[in-house]
């Protein structure tokens, strides 16, 4: 069997390519110098149960990311299906991003956005260059849900939301309301 030698990729077909697999979106928060600092990521994952280990991948060029890495730690806020704007505005490269936005501290001291659907409090373990990003591993020291709500989610250059009800479950939920007024 020959294996031919990768080629090399475009960074437009990968983006593309990658752009079919749903990302959650969350906002990365920490405290520097006494100032709140968050960045926009699609690419926090858990890791570990035991320990409790998360990780997010932020570029090597942020500047948001290199005032971040300051902060002894973290809060990392799952964005609701509504907080689209919220999510642009954690997105802009500016350092008074946090005027207007509602947020109270953490026990650790990080900014817990409001209306969120979770925060994963924890602090930096190791950090690993991967190419144009960092692989930033975290230990989770507390957890906790914020409000029911579906998550924000990330998929082919838009956002959307995930339901719990599937398009099998809203299809048979349609059927059995149709049947059961059909039966009556």
């Amino acid at each position: 069997m020959v294996v031919s030698e990768p080629q090399a990729l475009a960074p437009a077909e990968y983006r593309r390519v990658m752009g079919y697999y749903p990302t959650g979106v969350s906002v990365v928060t920490g405290m520097t110098e006494g100032m709140p600092v968050g960045m926009v990521v699609g690419t926090f994952s858990a890791v570990s149960l035991d320990p409790p280990l998360v990780s997010f991948m932020p570029t090597v060029t942020s500047g948001t990311y290199a005032l971040l890495r300051e902060a002894g730690s973290f809060c990392i806020n799952v964005l609701a299906a509504d907080q689209i704007e919220l999510c642009r505005t954690m997105a802009a490269p500016r350092r008074d991003k946090f005027d207007g936005v509602r947020w109270t501290a953490s026990p650790c001291g990080a900014p817990r956005l409001a209306g969120a659907v979770a925060y994963v409090e924890c602090r930096p373990e190791q950090e690993v260059a991967a190419g144009d990003h960092w692989i930033t591993l975290c230990r989770v020291h507390t957890m906790e849900t914020g409000r029911d709500a579906s998550p924000l989610v990330f998929c082919q250059g838009g956002y959307g939301e995930f339901t719990r009800a599937g398009r099998a479950d809203a299809a048979l939920h349609d059927y059995l309301t149709w049947y059961s007024d059909f039966v009556m």
